[in-house]
């Protein structure tokens, strides 16, 4: 079976070919504005905008995909509130411009990587896939457009869907060989990683007068391993079964900010940190309830473990620092 990988080149989908690479014959796709040719070692790579009919006919006519994997977006919630259109148009318009193109060529399966953001403020805790859809930033707005609109097109073309919707990815590989890397990460653990290389003088905590139990935010970080094998569950289940669905992808379990930060002192090396005022767009907590990935899709967590995706993302730095990988 064929799988197209959108963003292929960048963080969690370099990780999804790992996951599928012995089962499946992989395609990505990928601009290489924020991806990296050196993530994408065992599958071809086509480099071009999701968008554009050209590259799209093109891999049409070469390589038929009977599934897409769309994890290709911008995903920085601060940056989304100060440039909302950039968000709509890359993580809404293009992937429906796409999505309807391949609908025509009559594509089987759309896996669509979405995000807890929709969500917004919790109005419970852990959060269900049947909570209330209030996004508070254009950044979940944008992936809630397109999850309605594959929704919506499922009444009229015949194909099944999977939305996935992650709570916070983080760690690298156990080996050490692949990982995140971005100039300036707001994600949490690649800043403090980015900190205790030096490439920041202090790491900047949002906000801490939450309503938390030390007033930072609470997230739930899932293992990127995890999170790719659960793109593989994912799709042997919609395969297998022909139904689609909408599955949280998350351990159910919440660290502070600051937690996430004194362990890192402890563990790794020591760092400077000091508090800023929130930023906009910051829900206090987000924590999924992971029941249904449990009980429909078995998953079964390997690396549920904040010093294990504290030590992997900090080995992987090394590693990427040594050998050049920019």
């Amino acid at each position: 079976m064929n799988v197209l990988i959108t963003g292929g080149a960048g963080y969690i989908g370099s990780f999804i070919i790992r996951a599928l690479k012995n089962n499946f014959r992989l395609l990505v796709i990928d601009s290489l504005e924020e991806g990296h040719k050196w993530a994408v070692s065992d599958c071809p790579l086509v480099v071009g905008d999701i968008s554009d009919e050209k590259i799209l006919n093109d891999i049409y006519e070469n390589f038929k995909p009977d599934v897409i994997i769309h994890c290709a977006a911008y995903v920085v919630v601060p940056d989304s509130v100060k440039n909302p259109f950039k968000y709509y148009e890359n993580n809404f318009y293009k992937p429906l411009k796409m999505l309807k193109f391949f609908l025509e060529r009559k594509l089987k399966f759309f896996i669509f990587s979405s995000t807890c953001a929709v969500y917004g403020n919790p109005k419970y805790i852990p959060v269900d896939e049947n909570h209330p859809i209030e996004p508070i930033n254009p950044y979940g707005w944008s992936k809630f457009f397109l999850e309605k609109a594959i929704m919506d097109l499922k009444n009229v073309y015949d194909f099944e869907y999977i939305i996935l919707r992650y709570f916070n990815a983080a760690g690298a590989s156990l080996d050490g060989t692949l990982g995140q890397h971005k100039k300036d990460p707001q994600h949490l653990i690649s800043r403090i990683i980015k900190t205790i290389f030096g490439f920041y003088e202090e790491l900047k905590i949002y906000g801490n007068d939450y309503p938390t139990k030390d007033g930072t935010t609470i997230r739930d970080f899932i293992h990127v391993v995890d999170l790719a094998e659960l793109h593989k569950l994912a799709l042997e289940y919609v395969i297998g079964t022909k139904k689609s669905d909408i599955f949280n992808l998350g351990y159910g379990r919440g660290y502070s900010v600051l937690e996430v930060v004194e362990l890192a002192n402890n563990i790794l090396k020591p760092f400077k940190y000091s508090f800023a005022p929130r930023r906009e767009g910051d829900p206090a907590i987000l924590i999924s309830d992971n029941k249904k990935i449990k009980t429909i899709l078995g998953f079964n967590p390997k690396y549920n473990d904040m010093e294990i995706i504290l030590k992997t993302a900090y080995n992987w730095e090394k590693y990427r620092i040594e050998n050049g990988l920019d």
